[in-house]
């Protein structure tokens, strides 16, 4: 009976012996042994044999690319602009035993890294500059951290800028900054619209002033002439300018007539003789 269990329990002592002696490890990861508590190799995929008892697996490493989410945060640019960014990093393990031994925790110092580093480029850079030049704060982000993480066995892969916009309150600012800019230029509009509306009401006024300077001088040289013509033909000072005067007060009482305020038209009874009485004092003088 206690042969039978002892035999039990060796056989039991070789199943756990055997159970931590193999090790199949899974594509994509990588195990970090130690022998009594000191580093020893790395296991690759595939089946491994360690020493039971004397050496122990410390760490299971994926060596496949890890996705880094950056919390967002808000940065202060050089014009003192207030700006909320976040980011997401693609890294790979490398070297497992740097990852475990070379730094506490890799991905937590990595997310603290960007984050820091990210917060100084931003830092040197005006609002619009951040806005628009997102793919070389990603491209300077990505360099100026590769160095520090390839002593952790880590390489970066990528780093991607998700977003970088202006706080509330800053946008808020924006807005009515905007909306000042657009009422701005609508005063600065309807002003240079109405100074050409009188730019050109002006030149209109003097246009029609002109035409209207050139038509009485015309008139006037028109009736000149015509005195010329009718006294070189009938060889009197007095008739043809009593013709003309006469043909004028006609006209004016046409046109008096036709106005829509003139109830009466008074004219001498004598036209002739008035006009003659108009030129002799014309005459006289």
């Amino acid at each position: 009976m206690e042969a039978f269990s002892i035999v039990i329990i060796l056989f039991v002592a070789l199943l756990v012996t055997l159970y931590k002696g193999i090790n199949i490890v899974p594509q994509g990861e990588e195990w970090v042994v130690e022998r009594l508590g000191k580093f020893s190799r790395t296991l690759t995929p595939g089946l491994n044999i360690i020493v039971p008892y004397i050496e122990s697996v410390r760490q299971r490493i994926t060596t496949r690319d890890i996705i880094l989410e950056i919390p967002q945060q808000e940065v202060i640019t050089r014009d003192n602009a207030v700006i909320l960014t976040n980011a997401i990093t693609f890294i790979r393990v490398t070297s497992p035993k740097d990852a475990l031994y070379g730094i506490e925790d890799f991905r937590l110092a990595i997310q603290q890294l960007v984050m820091t580093t990210l917060r100084s480029i931003l830092g040197e850079l005006t609002l619009d500059e951040a806005l628009s030049n997102r793919d070389q704060i990603k491209t300077k982000l990505k360099s100026e951290i590769v160095d520090d993480v390839a002593d952790w066995g880590v390489t970066v892969k990528s780093v991607e800028i998700q977003d970088i916009a202006p706080s509330k309150s800053m946008q808020a600012s924006m807005e009515r900054q905007a909306a000042a800019e657009r009422e701005r230029r609508a005063i600065e509009t309807t002003a240079e619209g109405n100074k050409n509306a009188a730019i050109l009401e002006a030149d209109g006024k003097l246009e029609a002033a002109k035409r209207e300077a050139q038509a009485q001088i015309a008139l006037a040289n028109a009736s000149a002439e015509a005195i010329r013509m009718i006294s070189e033909n009938i060889k009197d000072q007095e008739l043809p300018a009593m013709f003309l005067l006469g043909d004028r007060y006609i006209t004016s009482l046409e046109q008096i007539s036709k106005s829509d305020n003139s109830k009466f038209v008074i004219y001498p009874a004598d036209l002739q003789g008035a006009i003659k009485g108009m030129l002799g004092n014309v005459f006289k003088k």
